[in-house]
């Protein structure tokens, strides 16, 4: 069975695309819209836009999509996310003050969003530079605007080949706890493994575990709707 008919198996393309015309989703991401009840963000930080990470993002989504839920994946691959200028600009303006990459549209998803969902590879034994750059420019804005996230549900999604997945959920999970966000976690922690593009669905847990994961957000947002 090839990569695509097995996430067709898993329900990850349960619903169906539509692809945005907007110039970050349409370069760089997908949107499936249902007539939902709850806004869910996912952001995807590998290099690679079909690979493990995303594999992994759209089994969580599945789960959403089926209920109703608006889901949105916003993939990194491509684009470069400029570091953090620590200028504090951004003070009363609720978000960053420099357009020179897709940063400002994202950061307004996150803020559009009940539920925002990160995923990444483990590079380096940490998130990837691009989701490590948007973590850090997310804090600087919320930090000097209080409040943007405050009650949303954060979940962190992590692939790895082997050691260092661990450090990156911890960075994803530290971002989400430090702005008021409620976490929500999986019956083990949410870690699938794979190298190659495709592998990951081969892990049986982690494919389970994310399953479950997409179930728990949905109980979540079903108690604080």
């Amino acid at each position: 069975m090839n990569r695509r008919n097995a996430i067709k198996r898993l329900g990850a393309l349960a619903a169906a695309a539509a692809i945005g015309s907007t110039g970050l989703v349409g370069a760089s991401g997908m949107i499936t819209e249902n007539k939902g009840f709850m806004k869910i963000l996912a952001i995807n930080g590998s290099s690679r836009k079909h690979g493990n990470t995303g594999d992994m993002i759209d089994v969580v989504l599945s789960e959403l999509s089926e209920l109703g839920h608006t889901v949105e994946r916003i993939d990194f691959a491509g684009h470069t996310i400029n570091p953090c200028k620590a200028c504090f600009a951004c003070a009363g303006k609720r978000n960053c003050v420099f357009s020179d990459d897709i940063f400002r549209e994202v950061y307004e998803r996150m803020t559009e969003a009940d539920v925002i969902i990160i995923g990444s590879p483990t590079y380096s034994a940490d998130v990837s530079s691009t989701i490590k750059a948007v973590i850090e420019r997310a804090s600087v804005v919320s930090d000097t605007n209080p409040g943007m996230f405050r009650h949303k549900i954060g979940a962190g999604i992590v692939v790895g080949r082997r050691a260092g997945t661990m450090n990156a959920l911890d960075t994803i999970n530290r971002f989400f706890l430090n702005k008021e966000m409620f976490v929500a976690g999986s019956t083990y922690w949410n870690i699938a493994y794979g190298r190659l593009p495709g592998e990951a669905l081969n892990d049986a847990e982690g494919v389970a575990t994310m399953r479950n994961l997409g179930k728990n957000i949905a109980w979540l947002l079903s108690r604080l709707a």
